[in-house]
């Protein structure tokens, strides 16, 4: 009732909207009507109201909110079902127990703040209020080998999310980092249930710094990390964020689940910022060093080296340039 009420009121933004019409419109009662804009108000929604005139949406929340996120989404199945908590431990997690419930494809879990966001390598992730914490899970009929291309998906998405939503343009970093100025805008935490080569559900966790003050950073990362906030100094309409970032990933994702990331990785290639640079990649205790100068059909990153060209189907990169 609540998602009605607030359709009708932003379809008469601007001027009062009675209770009688609503409920006439609606087919329910005057009282019904009275709930669900107390409802919305408790939600963060500020609503005016005048004897014998009605409701007006006044403001709409800077929040997360199911109602704001499904207002207008062009997916068809990417964020049908939410789950919101105004503040959880982790997305990922969450996104897990609703996986192993019989939760659907495409469900999204979004929270204005995590208590122990974790980033690749088990790394704490920096998650305060404003930003966008945010998980999806899917179940994808695709080998555990093409898991890796569904990262460099969620990062072309979320690269136009931030094109569209933001109007700057961030470089990807292989193989999950968006770079702005230099510094991480954003990061991706893919995680996978799978046996053999049987995928049962995979969770794409994203964590975009949309509108977090230079502040709000925790001291380790200051000199490294930046907001869309600290760098343009405007914020931005964080649901229209993540409605464009589920937009682009699904219209990316029907492809791939016919095995054709052909799109992905020439979007990917347009957006890198890590072909063509002196990189070392870390990983298991090795340091690879090279010039990175491609990735390959599953993603992996090719190196070229004094020794030859190396295959690297993870790690951490470190650019020299940086």
């Amino acid at each position: 009732m609540r998602e009605k009420i607030l359709k009708l009121l932003k379809q008469n933004k601007g001027r009062y909207l009675s209770g009688a019409e609503a409920s006439r419109l609606l087919h329910v009662s005057r009282t019904a009507v009275c709930k669900a804009v107390e409802s919305l108000r408790e939600s963060g929604y500020v609503i005016a109201s005048a004897p014998r005139r009605g409701y007006r949406l006044e403001a709409v929340p800077d929040l997360l909110l199911p109602t704001e996120i499904q207002d207008g989404l062009q997916t068809s199945i990417l964020g049908k079902t939410i789950h919101y908590e105004r503040r959880m431990e982790s997305t990922n997690k969450k996104a897990r127990e609703l996986a192993e419930a019989g939760a659907a494809e495409g469900t999204l879990v979004v929270a204005e703040e995590q208590t122990t966001g974790r980033g690749r390598l088990g790394r704490f992730w920096n998650s305060p209020p404003g930003g966008i914490w945010l998980s999806l899970l899917l179940r994808p009929a695709l080998s555990t080998s093409q898991i890796t291309l569904l990262t460099l998906l969620a990062a072309v998405a979320a690269v136009e999310a931030t094109i569209s939503a933001c109007k700057i343009t961030p470089g990807i970093k292989w193989p999950n980092d968006l770079l702005y100025d230099n510094k991480k805008l954003a990061g991706i935490l893919t995680e996978i249930s799978a046996e053999a080569d049987c995928v049962h559900y995979l969770i794409v966790g994203i964590g975009f710094n949309a509108n977090i003050t230079a502040e709000q950073f925790a001291p380790e990362i200051s000199k490294t990390a930046t907001s869309v906030l600290a760098a343009t100094g405007a914020a931005i309409n964080r649901a229209a964020w993540v409605k464009a970032f589920l937009a682009s990933f699904e219209t990316y994702y029907y492809p791939a689940l016919r095995s054709d990331f052909t799109a992905v990785l020439e979007r990917w290639r347009h957006y890198t910022v890590t072909l063509g640079q002196e990189v070392a990649v870390r990983f298991a205790g090795q340091v690879i060093c090279g010039r990175a100068v491609d990735i390959d059909s599953q993603g992996a990153l090719l190196l070229e080296t004094d020794k030859g060209l190396v295959r690297c189907l993870a790690g951490d990169v470190t650019m020299k340039k940086q």
